[in-house]
């Protein structure tokens, strides 16, 4: 047995952490068109040396999905997850190479944040595991997936239908700390994506009176569901209202305590697209809007989109054309993972780690419906998707001992 630890490790070996980020960071991943395949060949390059098994899996050729395990004591498994995909990125907009570049502590790059930087944190666990030959006290699982950023079937969705992740608990390194306030992200909030349609009578512009104006009865529609619903209190679980209370708390700091609150007691309801019409002397038609609706972690989502349906109902000239919709899934503030991952993440940091809902949902809310408990965890910066998008090394390095103390802390807590 090797006479250091993995956290050990990693924290002598940083510039050699920061070294991986930035090779991964120099691989164009932006999604369209989401091709892995040169990052994947990078990773596996980097995990070749390592006693731990590596599977390629592909749904689709051009962007292929890594799994690696690590062997552990128990017959339980741990999943970490992370996406190799970016969104895109106008180079000319960027003072920093958005294909990595380290300036003092901090890393820029397209992906610094989210989410290479985790990942790099994630194979460097992988790599002080092997290199101080420790046995982590459960079996490790990694997945690394392609096509998160578009919400493709080519990644997690393809693991998951193929069998591929087979896991007792899940954490995602997505980043989820913000102005020196840092998080664990325990729940997300569900959606209903409408789109209505509204038709009218066509007339000439100077003689509005004449025709019936469809852009007026689709914001008409949409004023109305505001009125509606946007000031009806939610029925929150009990079960989620302690979520609800830390999540106020972290997000008062940036928008202020009582829009904080609303933000998860009421619906939020925004109007995404408005088009219609054909010319400013006509009447128009026809139009047609898409709206985003988000609801708090465990209501009943069917329930208000029945509301939404009657409500359209009665909006004359307006219809629901298409809608999409999900539930809000959440963790028990107080589950052996939500505390383990906090409690980590507090005794690496020395500071409070909230334990909070996502304002939308991703990869966790799947993971979740699939009977995986999950949460998100990455320190990091609040410039996801921003121009100049960075990370720091002190991040870099405090995610992998972080990821690498958390097999064991989480086999602890699950077995009080």
């Amino acid at each position: 047995m090797s006479d250091t630890t993995p956290p050990e490790h990693v924290r002598a070996h940083r510039e050699e952490l920061l070294s991986l980020t930035l090779d991964l960071l120099a691989i164009d991943t932006s999604n369209p068109p989401g091709d892995t395949r040169e990052i994947v060949i990078e990773i596996e390059e980097f995990l070749e040396p390592l006693s731990v098994d590596v599977e390629r899996f592909a749904a689709d050729p051009a962007k292929p999905n890594l799994l690696v395990r690590v062997p552990g004591e128990s017959d339980r498994t741990l999943l970490y997850n992370g996406h190799l995909d970016t969104v895109p990125f106008d180079t000319d907009a960027w003072t920093r190479d958005p294909l990595g570049e380290r300036a003092d502590d901090r890393v820029y790059g397209r992906g610094a944040t989210d989410m290479k930087g985790a990942v790099a944190s994630m194979l460097f666990a992988i790599r002080a595991f092997a290199a101080t030959d420790t046995d982590p006290p459960v079996d490790l699982l990694f997945a690394f997936v392609s096509d998160e950023e578009v919400g493709g079937d080519a990644g997690l969705p393809a693991l998951l239908e193929a069998g591929k992740l087979d896991a007792d608990a899940c954490v995602i390194g997505e980043p989820t700390c913000e102005e020196g306030r840092h998080s664990v992200t325990v729940a997300d909030r569900g959606s209903i994506w409408l789109t209505l349609e509204a038709t009218g009578d066509a007339a000439h512009g100077s003689r509005p009176v004449l025709g019936e104006n469809a852009i007026d009865r689709l914001y008409g529609a949409v004023e109305t569901l505001r009125e509606r619903f946007g000031q009806r209190r939610l029925e929150i679980p009990r079960s989620v209202e302690p979520v609800v209370e830390e999540s106020v708390e972290y997000y008062a700091p940036s928008m202020g305590r009582g829009v904080a609150r609303d933000l998860f007691t009421y619906p939020s309801i925004n109007l995404g697209t408005l088009e219609g019409g054909e010319a400013i002397n006509s009447v128009p038609q026809s139009a047609r809007a898409e709206i985003d609706v988000r609801l708090a972690a465990g209501v009943e989502t069917s329930s208000v989109l029945a509301d939404i349906r009657s409500c359209a109902a009665d909006c004359e000239g307006v219809s629901i054309t298409d809608v999409s919709w999900s539930v809000g899934t959440a963790e028990p503030i107080d589950s052996p993972l939500v505390d383990a991952v906090a409690s980590t993440a507090e005794s690496v940091s020395g500071e409070r780690v909230f334990r909070r809902s996502a304002t939308g949902g991703g990869d966790a809310k799947t993971l979740r419906n699939a009977d995986i408990p999950t949460v998100e965890f990455a320190f990091g910066t609040d410039t996801v998707h921003a121009v100049d998008e960075y990370t720091t090394v002190d991040a870099l390095v405090d995610n992998a001992v972080v990821y690498a103390r958390l097999p064991a802390a989480w086999a602890s807590a699950t077995e009080r």
